[in-house]
């Protein structure tokens, strides 16, 4: 898919891939937005082959409408054989069944928790997960997150961080809420088995 003004959508690590991480984006929010731009080099440190995966979401649709539409489009992206990681935003994260049906390791940057079959797939999942989200979004749940700690998902909670994880009013924040993502994200990495 060529996307104008994008040069590049495939980013190879320094050496042999230890897998492919798909990078899902938001409804409004590109593979090469902050959160996912960083997330990506963070990836390509641990040895992770990067793709992001750009798409054109429909109007507003029911909820089972846009995770099976958010399904065949993830679905579609996956590698067909290899080791293989999801980090996706918001929207993004609708494709958690996906994930669950398939045990694949999985990064959720703002989780749609409010959607059942999304906290329920999380909640499934027997891979290793991250859910991040800011206590500021109202689309976060600290006491569902809480509940899916205690099922084996890891947890980043940003206190302030809204649902693009930034301050109101205080850029300084939002980059250093930022930072606690790269952060997080680089220590799950580092303790992500790397076998099948």
């Amino acid at each position: 898919m060529k996307i104008p003004g994008v040069f590049s959508t495939s980013f190879q690590p320094a050496g042999e891939p230890v897998g492919t991480a798909v990078v899902v984006p938001g409804r409004g929010y590109p593979p090469q937005a902050p959160l996912l731009f960083f997330a990506g080099v963070v990836l390509l440190q641990h040895g992770w082959r990067v793709e992001h995966h750009w798409w054109d979401p429909p109007k507003a649709q029911s909820d089972e409408q846009t995770s099976a539409w958010v399904r065949d489009q993830i679905d579609g992206a996956l590698p067909a054989t290899g080791r293989t990681l999801i980090v996706a935003k918001s929207l993004g994260t609708m494709a958690a069944p996906l994930a669950a049906e398939r045990g694949l390791p999985a990064v959720w940057l703002t989780p749609l928790l409010e959607i059942t079959a999304v906290a329920e797939a999380m909640a499934a999942n027997p891979a290793p997960q991250l859910l991040v989200g800011g206590t500021a979004d109202d689309l976060w749940d600290s006491a569902l997150a809480a509940e899916l700690r205690g099922r084996g998902c890891e947890v980043l909670e940003i206190q302030g961080g809204d649902h693009l994880l930034m301050a109101s009013g205080d850029a300084v924040r939002g980059v250093q809420m930022h930072l606690e993502v790269v952060r997080g994200l680089d220590t799950w990495l580092g303790a992500l088995p790397l076998v099948d």
